[in-house]
């Protein structure tokens, strides 16, 4: 008793798309930013899957850097707000400036989520 083997893609039939030289190259380069290759990305985009480019990871991992420099600024106050003996010599100008740190790297994470939330 033979078995049906189940369809590929490379054993369908093809969609073609009429466009433009550059239609098509933009599709191309939409393809590239995404990391996909043609086919998977006009596949993906068909068949309704949102496709986020390699710049939105890039963006995301330096949130992550961003989110990391901020927990460790914030345990190195938490350590100095409950008078740790490692930290009895810490001037107010020196918590001025942790806090300082602080809001720039604060303001860092905002504009990386407006880039990202703008595309």
């Amino acid at each position: 008793m033979e078995q049906e083997q189940e369809p590929t893609r490379k054993s369908s039939t093809p969609i073609k798309v009429y466009c433009l030289p550059e239609e098509k190259a933009q599709i191309a380069e939409n393809a590239k930013a995404a990391g996909l290759s043609l086919s998977t990305f006009l596949l993906r985009v068909g068949a309704g899957f949102e496709i986020r480019t390699v710049l939105d990871y890039q963006r995301i991992e330096e949130l992550a850097r961003v989110n990391g420099d901020l927990g460790r600024l914030g345990g190195l106050l938490k350590l100095w707000l409950t008078n740790d003996e490692r930290l009895r010599g810490v001037r107010a100008e020196e918590l001025r400036a942790l806090l300082n740190k602080i809001e720039r790297n604060q303001e860092a994470m905002r504009t990386i989520m407006q880039k990202v939330l703008a595309r």
